[in-house]
């Protein structure tokens, strides 16, 4: 059961508000009590440790302690365009994305999607993010954009940022050169692939197609895969390097 919980407002003079799903889970499944213990985080980078100090019956006040800041990022920002599959499998996706430390999930609209990002559905995907950083202990929100079509994002030229499009007959990931990109943009389609036209637009634009190995992926396996390859080797930097205090304490 998770005791990290999400603010959506910030402490005001060392005390936080909890309400809605948040105080619900504090309340009813924790059965929580004055002098309870928690983890507090904003989805912005910063958490507190946090004690109960008032129920009520749809709100928990707590006092925190000083604020702690998540590392800063290391490595290219990942966003994925993903053509989302159905039902439960869009949670699924969602939790690994947020687990693997990827900046940014786009719903694309594709010529052969299947599922409506729907404002109801993007709602759901949000929640999603929300319980899989408490899951996880990530404590920067993956953001959720507005569904985006093809022809859009193939159309951002930011300076440093490297796209490439998950396909079949693509060529292998490392012949990309990522590694020193600011940013990152994979496009993952549909069950039934992208269109020729769709293929043809990225290769116009320079978005070169890559493979993710010799199987038919599932939608949410592709863009975990992706994921797994461009946006775990950050976290693993992070995990390896020393602590600030180390270096400092280094003669």
């Amino acid at each position: 059961m998770s005791e990290r919980f999400f603010l959506t407002m910030p402490p005001v003079q060392g005390r936080a508000m909890l309400d809605g799903d948040e105080a619900r889970h504090l309340l009813r499944v924790m059965r929580a009590r004055v002098g309870d213990e928690v983890s507090l985080f904003d989805g912005h980078g910063l958490s507190w440790q946090a004690r109960v100090v008032s129920l009520g019956r749809s709100q928990v006040e707590l006092e925190t302690d000083e604020p702690q800041r998540a590392p800063p990022h290391t490595g290219p920002a990942v966003t994925l365009a993903v053509a989302l599959p159905k039902g439960e499998r869009q949670k699924w996706l969602v939790e690994k994305l947020t687990e693997l430390g990827v900046a940014r999930l786009l719903p694309v609209v594709t010529e052969r999607g299947v599922a409506e990002a729907t404002p109801s559905a993007i709602e759901r995907l949000r929640r999603g993010v929300i319980e899989a950083c408490k899951q996880c202990g990530r404590d920067r929100l993956m953001e959720i954009g507005q569904p985006i079509s093809v022809a859009d994002i193939l159309a951002d030229r930011s300076a440093g940022t490297v796209g490439l499009i998950a396909a079949a007959g693509g060529g292998p990931l490392e012949a990309v050169a990522w590694p020193t990109a600011q940013a990152i943009v994979g496009l993952v389609g549909p069950e039934g692939g992208f269109t020729a036209d769709e293929l043809a637009r990225a290769e116009a634009v320079g978005w070169p197609r890559v493979a993710l190995g010799p199987h038919v992926l599932r939608v949410e396996t592709a863009a975990i895969a992706l994921a797994a390859r461009v946006a775990a080797p950050s976290l693993a930097a992070r995990v390896a390097a020393p602590s600030l205090a180390a270096r400092v304490a280094a003669p």
